[in-house]
């Protein structure tokens, strides 16, 4: 299985969760391949925000290493699945999806929560460090369910 996380310039949440969600698959030793994208494309080339990197490392997660890209529709052909941390970003995917097939691929990565409320991680870039943090609880939650719904 391939799965991609994207928001909107792939420097914060989507790099995020895409470290999440590589340190637990390769924790428990599954075959799935994790990437992250931006629907942007503004960052591409660029390492995460520091800031996340920060509050990823502070969590035994590291991210450093990851560049930020822009979403393709190549990308559809990749990745069985495609998580959205937003609403909008959800929307810019599925408006680049050629068939209903590309389009039942794209899913908010909340939805594996089953918390009703939340549909949607916060973007913390203009924000202070408690909002990384929180970003990290949120999606470190997201991914574990994630896993699970996977392994089921």
């Amino acid at each position: 299985m391939n799965v991609l996380m994207v928001c909107l310039g792939n420097i914060c949440r989507s790099p995020l969760a895409d470290g999440l969600l590589r340190k637990k698959v390769k924790e428990k030793n599954l075959n799935i391949e994790v990437d992250s994208a931006g629907t942007s494309g503004i960052h591409a080339g660029e390492s995460p925000d520091i800031r996340m990197q920060k509050v990823a490392k502070d969590f035994d997660t590291l991210i450093d290493t990851l560049k930020s890209r822009k979403f393709i529709v190549k990308d559809f052909d990749k990745f069985d699945l495609i998580l959205a941390m937003d609403k909008s970003n959800y929307q810019n995917i599925r408006q680049m999806a050629r068939s209903q097939e590309d389009k039942d691929k794209v899913h908010l990565i909340l939805e594996f929560t089953g918390n009703e409320n939340l549909k949607e991680v916060p973007d913390p870039y203009y924000g202070g460090e408690q909002g990384f943090t929180d970003v990290y609880n949120l999606l470190d939650e997201a991914t574990d369910k994630l896993l699970s719904k996977i392994n089921n």
